[in-house]
């Protein structure tokens, strides 16, 4: 509560009230007691230059309860989402509806990372390159050109039709590592400066939580000269937070890196230093090396499917491993030398060799002892490694960051946590005196949305459980027409539940189209779920949040298995064992609050409006059976619980108009 309405307090109020600033620029405007509750929070906070961490259910209106209170207050301000698509939605859409429905004056700026960015001078040694692997890339090379000359921001997210995984995009982006900075012909005319330049005169800035933690990390993006002078500090998608900064606070050697540094040498050495060193064998001893590493990581591993999370203890022989990192530095370093012999030529050789020097020391790092308090682990795919140093959590870095100078900081999110402290986020964040803010949806749950665990079911340790789970999903999709997601929690599982919900349909003659993770990238796969409602969408944790579906074309959720973190996880292990040291309970603390998490987000595809109805399936008999499921299912939103596969299936033919089929 608060006792004296400050001039913020008052602006706020005004703004969200039945016939304020937002009902007059929206006639579909509607009044929302939890969304100015949370609005009323936030400028509390921003008052007092606090902490607030709010948790927002979903239809709350989560991003105007944050955005007009830190707009009215007239504060320079940051603000951080989870991915680059979301920075565009708040960029684009919210900020300029907002700032003509209050009429205010502000300035707005979108920052992204390096790889965002077109790098000019990096195009133009692509063009000039004989390494494009391959014609698709030589016409996208050629598109890119094209567009080159009409854009003026420079992010590659204008582009129509370019594959985020492009083998092209690390061919004409620039990074820490290879940026020529103020030796670059064409530093002018970076799009990357500009948009700095642009962040550093506005006063809203939009940023990603992994170009804040790579900022802090390498102070590389922009972000820490922006810092300072901003008084307010937002975080939306703040559960994605902690991760986001495990990744980027630590320290990583992958194989790719060393790949990618051969491939630039070798070009840059031919056409710029032509018979002055013998680039080509040069280039094959990096390259060898960095294969020859992850050979040693897999050891005895013939062949790996995916991408495969190994214990520091599971690598290799230790002597290859070592080895290998030995001949990993050594040919870097004799890169290295060449490199400095031609450096006089241009401002790329300098740069190509202060990454060899780099990529060496971390080979060398690598095969001393972790720091204390971290813990390592190996990425391994089909075809590369990455030796990855982190840190547990991110609240040393947070804690130090919040101490450096006094502003407001708010982090929110739909899901944060179970319980009223939202102990989940907080602890992991070092947020542990931050005020807490839990604002329920105000979605009609009781009546719109129905929850079925079916008791007699495999479970999901057992052989038949991906077949059963085919099957019941087959059983919901036929009642509604299609209108079905269902949700792994491995690869694996989303293979086999696929192909057994094709084999149904097959069957029995279904013209219902299974849409499978993987086909085809994210964004076409839900164009084709939206363009098809006869359909199922099987997804794994891509599609857990960050999907966005109301209406009628999403009616049925399914998750095959409670969430809970992998055990064996290298990360998970070392945070359970410090939970062990600490007297606490890893299952209850740790375990099941991540499941609890994880479902939320999960269940939170489902009903997206006031008008949505649907139901929720989780395939998993521990969370009716267990005693830490009532836990799990009192995190989820109110649903009414149906006890039986009849009712579930009465329910999904009451709310889709076809029917039930005579039996």
């Amino acid at each position: 509560m608060i006792d004296t309405p400050t001039a913020l307090h008052e602006a706020v109020s005004h703004a969200f009230a039945r016939g304020g600033s937002l009902s007059q620029a929206d006639a579909r405007y509607v009044e929302r007691d939890v969304q100015l509750h949370m609005a009323l929070q936030v400028a509390r906070a921003i008052d007092a230059r606090e902490a607030l961490v709010a948790e927002a259910g979903t239809g709350v209106g989560k991003t105007f309860a944050y955005l007009v209170p830190t707009l009215l207050s007239g504060a320079r301000a940051l603000i951080s989402t989870a991915t680059k698509s979301l920075q565009d939605q708040l960029f684009l859409r919210d900020l300029p509806r907002l700032r003509e429905a209050l009429q205010l004056p502000v300035t707005v700026a979108l920052l992204k990372g390096r790889a965002s960015y077109l790098c000019l001078h990096r195009m133009n040694q692509a063009r000039q390159s004989a390494q494009l692997p391959d014609r698709w890339a030589v016409r996208t090379l050629a598109k890119v050109e094209q567009w080159s000359h009409k854009t003026v921001a420079g992010d590659l997210a204008e582009m129509e039709g370019l594959d985020e995984r492009s083998n092209v995009i690390p061919l004409v982006t620039s990074s820490r590592e290879n940026c020529l900075g103020t030796d670059c012909p064409e530093y002018r005319q970076c799009h990357v400066m500009k948009a700095r330049r642009d962040a550093m005169v506005a006063d809203v800035v939009v940023v990603n939580h992994h170009l804040f933690f790579a900022d802090m990390a390498l102070r590389d993006s922009g972000v820490a000269e922006l810092l300072p002078s901003v008084e307010v500090a937002v975080f939306d998608e703040a559960h994605q937070l902690a991760e986001a900064g495990v990744q980027f606070l630590g320290t990583t050697l992958g194989s790719g890196q060393v790949i990618d540094f051969a491939r630039d040498m070798l070009g840059i050495g031919l056409q710029q230093a032509r018979g002055l060193a013998p680039w080509q064998d040069i280039a094959a001893g990096c390259d060898r090396a960095a294969r020859d590493l992850r050979m040693a990581c897999a050891g005895a591993m013939r062949e790996v499917r995916g991408n495969l999370k190994l214990r520091w203890e599971e690598r290799g022989d230790r002597n290859d491993f070592l080895e290998a990192l030995a001949a990993l530095a050594t040919s870097c370093a004799q890169a290295k030398e060449a490199l400095d012999a031609v450096s006089e030529i241009g401002p790329d050789f300098d740069k190509l060799g202060e990454r060899a020097s780099q990529l060496a020391s971390l080979a060398k790092a690598f095969t001393q002892e972790a720091d204390v308090g971290n813990v390592r682990w190996i990425d391994l795919t089909p075809h590369q490694c990455r030796l990855v140093e982190s840190p547990l959590d991110i609240r040393d870095a947070l804690r130090e960051q919040i101490g450096r100078a006094r502003k407001a900081w708010i982090f929110t999110s739909a899901t944060l946590g179970d319980d009223e402290r939202l102990s989940w986020f907080t602890e992991s964040a070092g947020l542990d005196e931050a005020t807490t803010l839990r604002v329920g949806s105000p979605f009609d749950y009781v009546n719109h949305a129905r929850l079925y665990v079916p008791r007699n079911f495999p479970k999901p340790n057992e052989p038949d459980h991906p077949n059963a789970v085919g099957c019941l999903a087959a059983e919901c999709a036929r009642a509604l027409g299609g209108r079905t997601f269902v949700l792994t929690t491995t690869l694996r599982a989303l293979q086999a539940i696929g192909e057994q919900l094709q084999e149904d349909f097959d069957r029995q003659g279904d013209d219902i189209q299974v849409l499978l993770q993987g086909q085809v990238p994210k964004r076409q796969l839900m164009q084709q779920f939206l363009a098809q409602p006869r359909s199922v969408l099987v997804g794994s944790q891509s599609f857990w949040e960050g999907i966005d579906v109301p209406g009628d074309a999403l009616q049925c959720v399914l998750i095959d298995k409670l969430p809970f973190p992998p055990p064996n996880d290298p990360l998970v292990e070392a945070r359970v064992k410090r939970l062990e040291r600490e007297g606490r309970n890893p299952f209850a603390d740790y375990f099941v609050a991540e499941a609890a998490v994880s479902l939320k987000q999960g269940a939170g595809r489902l009903i997206r409006s006031e008008t949505d109805r649907g139901l929720l399936v989780v395939c998993d008999p521990r969370l009716a059976g267990m005693n830490y499921g009532r836990r799990l299912r009192e995190a989820l939103p109110p649903m009414t619980q149906v006890m039986s596969q009849e009712e579930a299936l009465a329910w999904l033919a009451e709310i889709s108009g076809i029917g039930l089929p005579f039996v």
